[in-house]
């Protein structure tokens, strides 16, 4: 599957109905904002763009989020933020009859979402739930993941909040939920029936369902949507799988490399050095007779190393112009890279340049 990036005639804010729209990573890092990402947010919602945010974060409650981000000077209801906590319980509620017992491994919020379903909340496998739900806060000890262990031992159905193995935090990268469910699978052997969070698309259908207006129930059309967010294997992989439109951001985990060698199921629809690239039109990226790619002013192509011939050696990724911030550079790369792939060629062998090239 060939997967290219697209181009806009006009800034993303106006091109797309709503933003679906990451926060760690993308608007904050731990309690710390990213940098340009409040004011590009209150600029995109003057252009008519409706924000809805949506993370993996199973921990804290729409309203604490809500008011974090109210300190950035966003205008922000808790009905804006959806958690994996909001997916996850009502994800289970469809599974298992109302009043049935489940065994919540989570923070405060995932245990309120739980109960407001209609489901009894319950601490331990000698309670025989039905179900279990996973999640993640700092304060998780072992001895609440043995008692979810035991549970999906003696039969309950394991769900989890999300599958992020990392999460940034204000020191660096820290072990994320992901990590924790590793744990029980590797005690229990089984894996979870199903995850609310991203890679999944089923955060984005229920954020684009609670976006429609009045009383609308119909959720706003996936082609006015747009998947924001800075992990390829989580926000762009979600997007991707729901056949929503996406844009990846180089303020959190990834980075250009990682963006070359992006397999299909991985490959966004628009890149930003950041959420400035909300308000800004995107470049097409056309490839030339030459065999090269460009984009703007920039232009990136495959040699043959040592003037050899194609298949006798190793290949060169050769970047020109990087253009003002490196973006164009790196979406012609991009492209080259891309295409490179989906000609059967292996990707590995060529030598790519710094992140200093695309001004990272």
């Amino acid at each position: 599957m060939t997967v290219m990036l697209k181009s806009t005639d006009k800034a993303i804010a106006e091109a797309y109905r709503l933003a679906l729209l990451d926060l760690d990573g993308v608007v904050y890092r731990g309690k710390n904002p990213v940098e340009h990402a409040a004011d590009s947010i209150r600029a995109a919602e003057h252009a008519g763009m409706t924000i809805e945010y949506t993370t993996n974060n199973s921990s804290r409650f729409q309203r604490v989020v809500a008011e974090q981000l109210r300190g950035f000077g966003l205008d922000v209801e808790p009905h804006q933020v959806i958690t994996s906590s909001v997916v996850a319980a009502r994800m289970v509620a469809r599974h298992v009859a109302h009043g049935t017992k489940v065994l919540v491994l989570g923070a405060e919020h995932l245990r309120e979402e739980v109960s407001r379903q209609g489901l009894v909340v319950v601490d331990s496998a000698t309670d025989q739930p039905q179900a279990v739900i996973q999640g993640w806060y700092p304060q998780m000890s072992w001895e609440q993941m043995a008692q979810v262990s035991y549970a999906v031992e003696q039969g309950a159905t394991y769900f989890v909040t999300n599958r992020d193995l990392t999460i940034p935090r204000e020191l660096g990268i820290a072990p994320g939920c992901g990590s924790m469910i590793q744990a029980v699978i590797n005690a229990t052997g089984v894996e979870p029936v199903a995850s609310a969070g991203k890679p999944e698309s089923a955060m984005y259908d229920e954020a684009r369902l609670l976006a429609a207006d009045g009383d609308d129930t119909q959720p706003v059309a996936k082609a006015d949507c747009l998947a924001i967010g800075d992990r390829l294997d989580t926000d762009i992989e979600a997007g991707n799988r729901g056949g929503y439109d996406s844009l990846a951001v180089l303020t959190g985990v990834t980075n250009p490399h990682e963006l070359m060698l992006a397999p299909a199921h991985l490959r966004p629809t628009y890149i930003a050095a950041d959420l400035r690239g909300l308000l800004a039109a995107q470049p097409s990226v056309t490839r030339m007779t030459e065999g090269s790619w460009t984009c703007g002013g920039a232009s990136a192509r495959i040699v043959p190393q040592s003037g050899g011939k194609p298949g006798d050696g190793g290949f060169t990724l050769s970047v020109g112009d990087r253009g003002a911030d490196g973006m164009d550079a790196l979406r012609a790369a991009c492209a080259a890279m891309w295409a490179f792939a989906d000609d059967g060629c292996d990707a590995s062998r060529v030598s790519l340049p710094d992140d200093a090239a695309f001004g990272r």
